[in-house]
C-alpha cells in the first residue's frame, strides 16, 4: 500500500460542488494526528473545518488560501509512514503554476482517495440523530485542538537552537512560503539569497507587474508580504505619472478603473444573489403589512426576565414574534406549504428560519421542528442559532431544509421590508424596530411600543384571505401574547 495519499476536497453536502480554502491549519512538513482538522473551507453555505483521514506527515499542500477548489480535487499530500525515509513529494496536477512538476515515480507511489460524503447529509460535526455525532466518511470524533499554521512572528525551524534541529523525532516545520533565485539581489539574512513568498502573494505580484527580486520583505526571514508588494506597485504608479501628484486641487475628478473597486462573487453572496434572483422570478410575491401595538407584550417580557428561572435567558422581542408565527401556522397550516410543480406539499413540521447577517453575508439557519419546542427551549435554540451564526460555525445542514422564515429588519432601525421568499418556502415575515409612537388607546392618544410587521407569500399557494388571515393572528398574539396563549393554546 501506499505511504503517500493525497486527500480530495470532500463533498460537504446538499450538493455543493466546490468550496473556497480559508485557511490551512497545517504547514508542509508538520506531523499531524487522525481526525486533527487540518484546512478551513467555505462552501456557498457555511465555514467548516475538515479533519485529517490520516495521520502522518504533510507532504505536500496543493493549492494556496483563497483559491477556490472544485470537489474532488486533490488539496493535500499525507506521508501515512514518515518514518520510513525521504519520499519525492507529489504534486496534484490543480496545483497550477508554482507547485512542482511530480516524476513518474512519485505518481506512482500516490494513492488517491476518493471524494467522501458525509454519515449524516450536509452536517459536519453536528448532532446526528440518537446523539451520535456526524462527521465526514472515515474519520472518527475529533480528539485533537486544531494546529495553526505558524503565523507571523513565530520562530521558523531554522532559527530554532541547535539542539532542538538536532533532535530525530520529527523534521524541520518548512516555513509556509516559497522560495524562487532573486538574480541580483542581496538576500535578507537567513533566505540564502531567495524570494520568499506565499503563492498568493507571488499571484498578487504578477497581476500588479511586481518584480519580487526587487523587493526586501517585511515578514518573517525577510518573506514578501501582500503590503511589500502592494507599496512597490503604489510607488510604480506614482513614479509613471508625476503630473498627477502637481494636479491643482480645482481639477474636475477621475473617475477610471483607479477609484473602482472589483469583489469577486462567491461563497454565501454568490449563492445568495442566484437564490434571489430564481425566486424572485419563480414565485409570485405578495406582500401585506400590520402596524402593531406591542406595548403589552413588551411588558410580558419585562415579566419574564423578572422570574429567577429565566435570568440567564436571552430574552427578546424576536422570541414572541417566533412563537406568535408558530401558533399562526396552527391555525393555518396551508402558509407552512411548498409549491411542487403538479401538487402543494404541507408540511406538518416547522423548520423556522431565522435571517442572520454574519461577515460573510445573509445567511438563513432554521431551527428544526421548532413547533414541538416549548418557550424556554424556544429561547435556548435562539440564542444558540444566533451566537453560532455570529462565530461563522452554522454548518450547510442548519441551513437547509427551512419551511418558513422571519426576517429581523428592526435590529437595523428599519421599520419594515418587502423580504424576497426563500427558495422552496411559501412565507417570509419581517419584523420592524419596535418604536415609542403616539397611538389611539382606549379612546386617547398615548406613547406606545409600536412595530410594523411586512408578510410576503407565494400567491400561487397563500391568497389573499389565507395571508390576511395569517398576518392578523400574528399581529393578535403581540398585541396581547398572554391573552393569546390562553385561547390558542
Amino acid at each position: 500500500m501506499s505511504r503517500i495519499k493525497e486527500f480530495n476536497l470532500p463533498d460537504l453536502g446538499e450538493g455543493l460542488t466546490e468550496g473556497e480554502i480559508l485557511s490551512w491549519l497545517v504547514a508542509e512538513g508538520d506531523t499531524i494526528e487522525l481526525n486533527q482538522p487540518i484546512v478551513e473551507v467555505e462552501t456557498a453555505k457555511a465555514a467548516v473545518e475538515i479533519p485529517a483521514k490520516w495521520a502522518g506527515r504533510v507532504q505536500a499542500i496543493f493549492h494556496p488560501e483563497g483559491t477556490t477548489v472544485e470537489v474532488g480535487t486533490p488539496i493535500i499530500a499525507i506521508d501515512t509512514d514518515p518514518g520510513a525515509g525521504p519520499v519525492e513529494t507529489p504534486s496534484s496536477t490543480a496545483g497550477g503554476d508554482d507547485l512542482p512538476t511530480p516524476s513518474a515515480a512519485s505518481l506512482a507511489a500516490v494513492e488517491v482517495a476518493p471524494a467522501e460524503g458525509m454519515v449524516e447529509p450536509g452536517l459536519i460535526g453536528g448532532p446526528a440523530p440518537g446523539g451520535r455525532t456526524a462527521v465526514l466518511v472515515g474519520y472518527g470524533p475529533r480528539t485533537t485542538a486544531a494546529k495553526r499554521r505558524p503565523r507571523k512572528g513565530d520562530v521558523p525551524a531554522q532559527a530554532r537552537p541547535a539542539a532542538a534541529a538536532a533532535a530525530p523525532a520529527a523534521p524541520a516545520v518548512v516555513p509556509p512560503v516559497e522560495a524562487a533565485p532573486a538574480a541580483g539581489r542581496n538576500g535578507h539574512p537567513g533566505t540564502g539569497g531567495l524570494v520568499l513568498a506565499k503563492p498568493p502573494v507571488r499571484k498578487l505580484a504578477k497581476d500588479l507587474g511586481v518584480d519580487l527580486a526587487t523587493l526586501t520583505g517585511s515578514g518573517p526571514l525577510g518573506s514578501i508580504t501582500r503590503e511589500d508588494v502592494q507599496r512597490a506597485a503604489a510607488g510604480a504608479t506614482a513614479a509613471a505619472e508625476p503630473v498627477a501628484a502637481t494636479r491643482p486641487a480645482t481639477s474636475a475628478p477621475s473617475f477610471g478603473a483607479d477609484r473602482e473597486q472589483r469583489i469577486p462573487v462567491k461563497g454565501v453572496r454568490k449563492l445568495t444573489a442566484e437564490n434571489m434572483v430564481r425566486s424572485a422570478f419563480t414565485a409570485p410575491h405578495v406582500t401585506e403589512f400590520l402596524t402593531v401595538d406591542m406595548t403589552r407584550a413588551m411588558k410580558a417580557l419585562d415579566r419574564l426576565r423578572d422570574r429567577r428561572e429565566w435570568r440567564d435567558v436571552r430574552v427578546s422581542p424576536l422570541l414572541l414574534v417566533a412563537k406568535a408565527v408558530l401558533l399562526a401556522v396552527r391555525r393555518h397550516p396551508m402558509v407552512n406549504s411548498t409549491w411542487s410543480g403538479d401538487e402543494i406539499v404541507v408540511k406538518e413540521y416547522v423548520n423556522l428560519g431565522i435571517a442572520a447577517a454574519t461577515e460573510r453575508g445573509l445567511i438563513v439557519p432554521n431551527i428544526k421542528d421548532a413547533g414541538r419546542l416549548s418557550l424556554r427551549e424556544l429561547a435556548d435554540a435562539l440564542t444558540d442559532l444566533v451566537q453560532t451564526a455570529k462565530a461563522g460555525r452554522t454548518s450547510p445542514a442548519d441551513m437547509s431544509g427551512g419551511t418558513l422564515t422571519i426576517t429581523n429588519v428592526g435590529v437595523f432601525g428599519v421599520d419594515t421590508g418587502t423580504p424576497i421568499l426563500p427558495p422552496g418556502e411559501s412565507a417570509i415575515l419581517a419584523f420592524g424596530a419596535v418604536r415609542e409612537m403616539p397611538w389611539v388607546h382606549k379612546g386617547k392618544v398615548r406613547p406606545r411600543q409600536v412595530t410594523t410587521l411586512g408578510l410576503s407569500f407565494d400567491h400561487r399557494i397563500i391568497d389573499g384571505e389565507l395571508g390576511s388571515k395569517f398576518l392578523r393572528d400574528i399581529g393578535d398574539f403581540l398585541s396581547d401574547p398572554e391573552a393569546a396563549l390562553l385561547a390558542w393554546t
